[in-house]
């Protein structure tokens, strides 16, 4: 199953639409602490996130603890990033992926980088920094889902 990884997110609305998108496609979620905001269910309820239920949600309370879950589970790790070397549409996807997004504000670390089996891009216009990072992760999980037959609907 894909799985998309939300590393120490800034903007809670995202992370909250990113969780609704995972509930809504049957996608496992991973929250990497610590978040710059009040990452506890009780916020993400309050914010209007009554998907949150439907989410299988794991939280990992720094970077060290989610590596050593992965390493320990044998699943790649792709990274979104407008530094990657490899369109999204032209990545094989593989049924197990986890989908990296960084935080809104300064992406990821070199550590997590370097961490990373792919560093996967978006083609874009010139001229523009990004895209928002739920439209993205919307944007990539769709391919990747598309090609391991991972649509549940």
């Amino acid at each position: 199953m894909i799985a998309l990884a939300l590393y120490q997110p800034d903007i809670p609305q995202n992370a909250g639409t990113m969780l609704r998108l995972c509930a809504c496609l049957g996608v496992e979620a991973h929250l990497i602490e610590p978040a710059g905001f009040d990452a506890s269910e009780r916020t993400f309820r309050r914010s209007g996130m009554d998907y949150l239920g439907h989410v299988r949600l794991l939280r990992h309370h720094s970077w060290d603890h989610f590596a050593r879950w992965r390493q320990e589970s044998g699943r790649r790790l792709l990274l979104l990033t407008t530094k990657g070397d490899t369109p999204y549409t032209a990545f094989p996807y593989a049924s197990g992926d986890i989908l990296m997004m960084g935080r809104e504000t300064v992406g990821v670390p070199d550590a997590v980088h370097a961490a990373a089996d792919a560093r996967l891009v978006i083609p874009m216009q010139g001229g523009f920094r990004s895209l928002n990072v739920a439209t993205a992760a919307a944007m990539v999980m769709g391919e990747a889902l598309r090609q391991t037959g991972g649509f549940s609907g």
